[in-house]
């Protein structure tokens, strides 16, 4: 859950691996210290309250796992990805709004 904010230090593909291969959906905000404002938490913060723990809600920083940034092409600025089951559901850059996420994430349960 978001008990992991504000990022996981560094993911090797093989512990990636291990956080999205799971039934449950994984939202992951993959962001730089450039783009991670205080709308973005709030809007991630407001994703945790609304689905509670029917999904794992997780942001990586891209500097400090640009080895993994790099594999996922992952070009700086904020990018959202969805998995569910170690499949990528469903992957957007820029900044987006809690509700559009909240309901993205609801779809994939």
């Amino acid at each position: 859950m978001f008990a992991d904010y504000p990022s996981f230090k560094t993911y090797t593909m093989t512990r990636f691996g291990e956080l999205i291969n799971t039934e449950k959906p994984v939202l992951i905000n993959f962001y730089t210290d450039r783009n991670d404002s205080d709308t973005a938490v709030s809007t991630l913060r407001y994703v945790v309250a609304a689905i509670g723990s029917k999904a794992k809600v997780i942001k990586i920083d891209v500097a400090n796992n640009e080895n993994l940034a790099d594999a996922l092409l992952i070009k700086g600025g904020s990018t959202f990805m969805i998995y569910k089951n170690g499949e990528m559901k469903w992957r957007q850059a820029g900044l987006q709004d809690s509700k559009t996420l909240v309901g993205l994430v609801l779809k994939y349960l």
